[in-house]
């Protein structure tokens, strides 16, 4: 009798513990449903052109939804800016190591966010957005700075060591990363294709833009 009672207060608890997992997940797919609209739509409409009647639509949630999940339509910009970034950097840094040289360390980080861009476009054409016009906070544009540190660091060695030139990272990154965005758009548009030659030559041309000249 202990035994069925035990098996049945198991049982019980493990039912509710399924319940309790497929409630999060569902919530978990409601707030993905919701970033990816955010990106879809500001991508195709500009953030001012975005209600949250559309993109409650586009996610098939109700729009009283969103805001279980974000204070208002810049919170849930400001959240999908962050998510998009922590992506990113993680998938650009993901196979850097610290112990490499300046060099073969740029190398490989530059490799991969041209390769992040490339395939995931959409979320890449995002960020652009985001990073070139006034859509998200100044909080969270910081805050997507962070992300970018280990690629700060590395040009910090860089300029101790006499390899990178002294100057802004700001510089540095608009000479070296943001042109990826310029091809890519092109390349998206059909006016441009990024074969693996013309990826060389445009890593070649972003790490002289940055070295130090001997």
């Amino acid at each position: 009798m202990l035994k069925k009672k035990n098996e049945c207060s198991f049982l019980c608890k493990f039912a509710l513990e399924l319940n309790n997992m497929a409630k999060l997940q569902k919530s978990i797919d409601k707030r993905n449903a919701l970033i990816k609209a955010t990106i879809e739509l500001v991508n195709n409409n500009g953030f001012h052109a975005t209600p949250m009647s559309k993109i409650a639509k586009m996610a098939n949630v109700s729009p009283a939804t969103i805001y279980l999940y974000f204070e208002n339509k810049q919170d849930l910009v400001n959240q999908t800016y962050i998510d998009v970034k922590a992506d990113y950097t993680m998938y650009a840094f993901e196979t850097f190591d610290k112990s490499m040289s300046v060099e073969t360390g740029f190398e490989i980080i530059w490799k991969r966010i041209a390769d992040f861009k490339l395939k995931e476009c959409d979320n890449a054409m995002f960020l652009a957005q985001c990073d070139n016009t006034p859509i998200i906070d100044d909080a969270c544009r910081q805050e997507g700075i962070k992300h970018l540190q280990p690629l700060l660091d590395l040009w910090q060695r860089g300029k101790k060591e006499g390899i990178i030139k002294p100057i802004s990272d700001y510089l540095l990154y608009a000479y070296s990363i943001n042109p990826l965005s310029f091809l890519m758009i092109n390349q998206k548009r059909g006016d441009f294709k990024l074969d693996k030659k013309l990826l060389e030559e445009a890593y070649q041309s972003a790490w002289s833009s940055i070295k130090v000249c001997q």
